[in-house]
């Protein structure tokens, strides 16, 4: 499983020209799922998550995490996380999960998160999304569940 999370003080995901999806200060999270993820690596991912310590103390020390500042999630699913760009210039996406358990998988974040951060939003899994976001730092890390 990969997150990647961008600090942000707003991000806001369309669909069809709809907001579906908005939130002030906090992360927007993209989500690349693959075969082999279970709710136990999505557990521990959305521990690593919300407990980082990247929002900036009354000092200037990045020493705050999400809860700290009230922030808010943003929860994105990207297949193109998992985008193998090895050979040749097309990427293959052989990685990425297949849909259906994929997108169960995608919920459950969504509901473990909600569990734990009073506003999270989300976008449509498997649709055409807009997402804009204003990056805050800019600031940006990346989770990998075999690294973490």
């Amino acid at each position: 499983m990969r997150f990647l999370i961008q600090r942000v003080s707003k991000a806001s995901v369309e669909i069809d020209h709809n907001v579906v999806g908005s939130i002030d200060k906090g992360y927007c999270v993209f989500v690349g799922i693959s075969d082999t993820d279970t709710k136990e690596t999505a557990d521990k991912m959305i521990r690593k998550m919300i407990n980082l310590r990247i929002f900036d103390d009354e000092n200037g020390k990045t020493n705050l995490n999400l809860d700290s500042v009230h922030g808010e999630l943003l929860i994105i699913s990207q297949f193109t996380l998992y985008a193998d760009c090895s050979h040749g210039n097309r990427p293959s996406f052989l990685e990425a999960g297949k849909p259906e358990p994929s997108e169960a998988l995608y919920d459950y974040i969504i509901g473990k998160c909600r569990e734990n951060v009073p506003g999270v939003a989300h976008g449509v899994f498997g649709a055409d999304m807009k997402v804009s976001l204003v990056n805050d730092g800019p600031f940006t890390i990346w989770l990998d569940s075999d690294v973490i």
